[in-house]
């Protein structure tokens, strides 16, 4: 289905995000942090990708703090300009490691080195909407597409449930998730598949 298709799906989904107030917002990602933690992919996980969150996303930045002072490995995508892709670096120190990345994401400095997807137990995925068969659409670059190819069977999709919907539109490049959390739901997908199917 081509591109052009999701740009209103996108437009939509800001609109229920802008519409939450900045509590309700705080609020949800407290309560998705919880729920997440109550899972055992969570508390198995001993090397876990998140990600920094946006105005609009799911808040995890408690659970990174959390897993450092754990022990766990965590680490942060960061944009690699002449690849233009995004790598998986880990990150030991948060005041230290992090800098503003090439969109102003945080994102760690060039010291922190990286690391290979399969290394990872549980990657956390942001995006702009998720349907219950596992989809995932994106902002449109395709960035954490690429990143997640071959993770699939890792991906934790995060969102609000003012993300879910019916059905998203797939191209062959999309990369589907396996498990989904909301403020209020933990969805286990039994398989991940062809985005066609």
């Amino acid at each position: 289905m081509p591109s052009n298709s999701k740009t209103p799906l996108r437009a939509e989904i800001r609109r229920r995000l802008e519409k939450m107030a900045p509590e309700q917002r705080a609020g949800g990602s407290l309560r998705a942090c919880s729920l997440l933690e109550k899972q055992r992919v969570w508390q198995r996980a001993q090397s876990i990708l998140f990600y920094a969150p946006m105005r609009l996303e799911i808040d995890i930045w408690p659970l990174l703090r959390d897993s450092l002072a754990a022990g766990k490995r965590a680490a942060l995508p960061r944009f690699d300009v002449r690849s233009q892709q995004y790598d998986a670096c880990v990150i030991r120190n948060l005041p230290h490691d992090l800098v503003a990345g090439q969109f102003g994401i945080r994102e760690p400095a060039q010291h922190c080195s990286s690391l290979e997807m399969e290394q990872f137990e549980l990657v956390l995925v942001p995006g702009v909407a998720f349907d219950r068969q596992g989809r995932r659409l994106g902002r449109g670059k395709g960035f954490y597409d690429r990143l997640l190819s071959g993770a699939e069977s890792k991906a934790c999709g995060v969102a609000f449930d003012e993300q879910l919907v019916e059905k998203i539109p797939v191209e062959a490049h999309d990369r589907r998730v396996q498990w989904l959390l909301t403020p209020t739901q933990w969805i286990e997908f039994p398989a991940i598949c062809n985005p066609e199917g």
